[in-house]
C-alpha cells in the first residue's frame, strides 16, 4: 500500500469549502476523491490539512492518499491535471512513508488575507482581495496584531459554539504589508479555530478604521466572546499559503 502526499492548489469561489458534505455538494475533497477513485479503481478517501471556508483559497493546501495504485507520480499527475476541474490543480505528489499524515503531523499554518485598499476594486482580483478605500492605519493595525502574539485563549475570534473543544490556539506572528494599495495580512500559528483568521482580520480592519484601538483587542481577548470582536472578514480575501510539517 502507498501513501501517496500530494501539494493542492485551488480557487475556492465555487466550493463549499474543502471537506466534503452528504450529498451533492460542491467542495474541493470530493472533487478530488471522485477523480482519484476513478483513476485507481478504488474508495480512495483523500486526509486533508484542514479545513478551508467555503470561497476560501488555498496555493499550498496539503493532503496524502493510501492506493495499491502502480501508476507513476507523474502518470497520476496528469491524470488529475486532465480530469480535475480549472480551478484545481494538483501541484506535486510523491511517494512518503506509511506514518505521515496530513492533518496530525502539521506543526504550523500560515494564511494570508488579502485587501485591495485603492478607490476602485480591481477588475482580475476582486475574487481574491477585500476591497476597501476607507484609509487604513496600518501602523495601529500591527500594534494591535501584536496583542494576539503567543499562547491565548482565542474564543472570541471564534464561530465555534462548542463548549467542549479547547480555543486555546498560538500565533507565532502577524505581518502586515502594503503594495501599491493592495495589503496582505499573513498569520502563522499552530492551528486556526473555525473562522478564526476572518475575524483577526475583520477586528483589525476596525483597527485600521480608528473604530478600536489595541486596549480593546486586549479587551477582546480578555472577554472571551465573539460578540466582542469585529465582523467576519470577507472569505474570498482569505488563502491558505503553506503547511509547516
Amino acid at each position: 500500500m502507498r501513501n501517496l502526499k500530494m501539494s493542492i492548489e485551488y480557487d475556492g469561489t465555487r466550493y463549499k469549502g474543502w471537506q466534503k458534505q452528504k450529498g451533492d455538494i460542491p467542495t474541493i475533497q470530493a472533487k478530488i476523491e471522485n477523480v482519484l477513485s476513478k483513476m485507481t479503481g478504488e474508495d480512495i478517501q483523500v486526509v486533508g490539512c484542514g479545513r478551508t471556508d467555503s470561497g476560501v483559497h488555498a496555493e499550498n493546501y496539503i493532503a496524502n492518499f493510501h492506493t495499491n495504485c502502480t501508476l507513476t507520480v507523474d502518470d497520476m499527475l496528469n491524470y488529475l491535471y486532465e480530469f480535475l476541474p480549472e480551478d484545481i490543480v494538483v501541484k506535486s505528489m510523491k511517494d512518503t512513508t506509511e506514518r505521515f499524515h496530513a492533518r496530525y503531523n502539521v506543526k504550523s499554518k500560515t494564511y494570508v488575507y488579502r485587501i485591495n485598499n485603492n478607490r476602485f476594486r480591481n477588475v482580475f482580483s476582486r475574487k481574491y482581495a477585500y476591497h476597501t478605500e476607507d484609509e487604513l492605519n496600518l501602523n495601529e493595525m500591527r500594534n494591535a496584531a501584536e496583542v494576539l502574539i503567543g499562547t491565548h485563549d482565542f474564543k472570541s475570534f471564534t464561530s465555534l459554539k462548542s463548549s467542549t473543544k479547547s480555543t486555546v490556539r498560538t500565533i507565532n506572528y502577524i505581518h502586515i504589508t502594503e503594495d501599491n494599495g493592495m495589503i496582505e495580512i499573513e498569520v502563522n500559528g499552530n492551528s486556526f479555530l473555525l473562522n478564526m483568521v476572518r475575524i483577526i482580520t475583520g477586528t483589525l480592519l476596525e483597527v485600521g478604521k480608528g473604530n478600536l484601538k489595541r486596549s480593546d483587542m486586549e479587551k477582546i481577548l480578555k472577554e472571551m466572546k465573539r460578540s466582542e470582536a469585529g465582523p467576519i472578514a470577507q472569505a474570498k480575501g482569505l488563502c491558505l499559503k503553506s503547511i509547516q510539517y
